[in-house]
């Protein structure tokens, strides 16, 4: 098992706390984000990580570098960061991407049990999922029953909704080839600012993709800066 962690994004929401930084380096209780990651990976054995960089890349890289010397990294460049999102980043690692992978989006903070219950869970396919209310924001699944999502997406009306997809997920290599296939089509016709849940979804017929309830453990995603309050309160003792 490998893993693949989306880090190229510029997070103007943030500023100007993003100003000089990327968001994965914003710390939570003196710990950057992505550390709670990179921890929570290297407690299940996973050794190689592909990061895609962008916006500060050279203080990402040289960050990791540093604190994870054991992780064999594999640094992948969004030049064009300021106008594309997760889908097209993905897209750049299409070669890579030979074995089971863990894809994970750099801002969101959790505790290692979460990446845990992820990587042993006996679906092949499985995205962590909050069972929550959910609202226009946030990425959006809905269950079809025996923990098959059905669909998935910003734009799903709300109350129709299981909860939110919250960028943790376990994929095979099939699921995958079918994956890069359809991320393919999605940025020949125009979808480079496109999240890659877009690809996923035309793949929902073809392929089982299932969700795993993690709403029992503390996760936020961090895109404002009221959450690094919040993530601060949750994770006082991570």
């Amino acid at each position: 098992m490998k893993a693949l962690i989306l880090a190229a994004g510029v997070s103007r929401r943030l500023y100007p706390h993003t100003y000089d930084m990327p968001k994965c380096l914003l710390q939570v209780n003196s710990k950057p984000i992505i550390h709670y990651q990179l921890e929570a990976l290297q407690k299940i054995g996973v050794k190689e990580i592909i990061i895609i960089v962008g916006y500060h890349r050279e203080m990402l890289i040289q960050n990791v570098k540093k604190n994870f010397p054991d992780i064999i990294f594999n640094f992948i460049v969004n030049h064009h960061y300021f106008e594309t999102n997760t889908a097209y980043s993905v897209f750049l690692a299409k070669k890579y991407l030979d074995s089971d992978y863990l894809l994970m989006n750099a801002d969101v903070v959790y505790p290692k049990e979460l990446l845990l219950d992820i990587y042993k869970s006996n679906f092949t396919n499985v995205l962590a999922v909050d069972v929550k209310i959910c609202g226009k924001e946030e990425v959006k699944v809905i269950d079809g029953g025996k923990n098959k999502i059905v669909a998935i997406g910003k734009d799903l009306i709300e109350d129709q909704c299981l909860g939110e997809f919250i960028g943790v997920a376990k994929l095979s290599k099939l699921f995958i080839n079918y994956f890069i296939s359809s991320l393919e089509g999605l940025i020949e016709s125009g979808g480079k600012n496109d999240y890659f849940e877009s690809a996923m979804q035309p793949l929902l017929e073809k392929i089982e993709l299932n969700f795993l309830d993690i709403s029992k453990y503390p996760c936020l995603e961090v895109d404002f800066i009221d959450d690094l309050e919040t993530a601060e309160k949750l994770f006082k003792s991570s």
